[in-house]
């Protein structure tokens, strides 16, 4: 039996109300600026026991000091800013890994999603760097599951497939736009849907009836266990209601929350 959890990358309205209706949400505010332990676990207590967090990673692990994201971070990290981003594994990475696990993990947040950006090269160095990191981060990891959204040149790399395997990490994609190459020993698939369009992202982009069916459709044939469904466009609160209310019809060995 697949089950398929829906929801949206933040809380596109009032979080009472978002308990009521979605099973999960994939935290953003971790990426821009890492919350306090405190406010992880006072947002844990607050929801309902079975909801589940995923959380995006701290930006400065994949993004470099000069991402324009990093301007909205009020207390930048300490250390060589030159060796933030792109997953290198260096000792200000694992560190930012390390602090963003203890966020997860009072969350009870089952998977941490790294979302490397378009600029990120596409070198031999870049892949032996990305190699080392995966390998370097596996001692900090209980029961975890890494996601990884790769976006820009990267994506086409021959080596990405090994790496994700070898290393067991969820290969984060939009369905839309492709399929994974790696969904991880749990067979774990898990889309964040940015909007059609002939880019990567297309914020604005309404998903239509049309597009919900399609969606059900390809959850319907794709192979896995669990799906997290996530919602990352301006309509996102209505599209994921939408999408629940027509996938709920199907009933064809497929659990919808």
């Amino acid at each position: 039996m697949k089950t398929v959890y829906t929801g949206c990358c933040g809380f596109p309205t009032a979080r009472n109300k978002y308990y009521r209706v979605f099973s999960v949400v994939e935290l953003q505010n971790t990426f821009y600026e890492l919350p306090s332990i405190d406010w992880a676990r006072n947002l844990r207590e607050e929801a309902p026991r079975e909801f589940k967090f995923t959380v995006k990673a701290w930006q400065v692990i994949t993004h470099p000091h000069s991402s324009p994201t990093w301007k909205k971070m009020k207390k930048k990290p300490g250390g060589n800013l030159e060796n933030y981003g792109y997953l290198k594994p260096t000792r200000e990475n694992i560190d930012a890994f390390e602090k963003t696990l203890e966020v997860a993990r009072v969350l009870n947040a089952e998977i941490i999603v790294l979302q490397t950006p378009s600029s990120m090269p596409s070198d031999q160095e870049t892949i032996r760097n990305i190699d080392v990191f995966f390998e370097s981060i596996k001692s900090y990891l209980k029961n975890e599951i890494i996601g990884w959204e790769v976006r820009g040149p990267l994506l086409s790399n021959s080596e990405l497939p090994r790496i994700l395997e070898k290393h067991d990490v969820v290969h984060v994609i939009d369905v839309f736009k492709g399929r994974p190459l790696y969904k991880s020993s749990m067979q774990i698939l898990y889309t964040r849907l940015h909007g059609k369009g002939p880019g990567e992202v297309n914020y604005s982009y309404n998903y239509t009836d049309q597009d919900l069916e399609e969606l059900t459709s390809i959850l319907l044939s794709e192979d896995y266990n669990i799906a997290f469904v996530l919602f990352n466009n301006v309509k996102m609160l209505e599209n994921a209601l939408r999408f629940k209310e027509i996938a709920s019809k199907k009933q064809e060995s497929i659990i919808w929350l």
